[in-house]
């Protein structure tokens, strides 16, 4: 078998990889007011999700929203004042693109590591190495 089938016979076998960024869909946050507070409902889905800790996710949207946060005992973040879907939608996609895709092929196979007191976001797909 001469170079030409060999990569003919490689490309055919190879996995369709080929927007495989679609896989990779942020849940839709699922909000609602109690009082003075916003709830989160599906935050500890979220978090599977996007495979990070429960509180960097956390600190980053109470930064974002500029108010105080904590999770209760079921795992939803409650945020104290009235944000409506689309407002933690908006800073969860700003998080997405900050800390869980790669800013070099844009896959989200990613994961968050300390390095010299600097936070670097590393590509398993790539394997490139930001900081953030």
């Amino acid at each position: 078998m001469d170079y030409e089938e060999q990569l003919d016979r490689a490309m055919d076998e190879k996995p369709d990889i080929a927007g495989s960024e679609s896989r990779f869909e942020v849940p839709e946050p699922n909000v609602r007011q109690e009082g003075n507070e916003t709830i989160y409902e599906n935050f500890p889905e979220t978090l599977d999700r996007l495979s990070r800790e429960q509180r960097h996710v956390l600190k980053f949207l109470q930064d974002d929203f500029g108010t105080s946060a904590q999770v209760d005992d079921a795992g939803r973040a409650r945020f104290t004042g009235s944000f409506d879907q689309d407002r933690v939608a908006e800073a969860l996609h700003e998080y997405v693109d900050e800390y869980v895709t790669c800013p070099e092929c844009g896959l989200p196979d990613t994961h968050l590591t300390k390095e010299k007191g600097a936070e670097l976001l590393v590509c398993d797909a790539c394997g490139a190495r930001s900081s953030v």
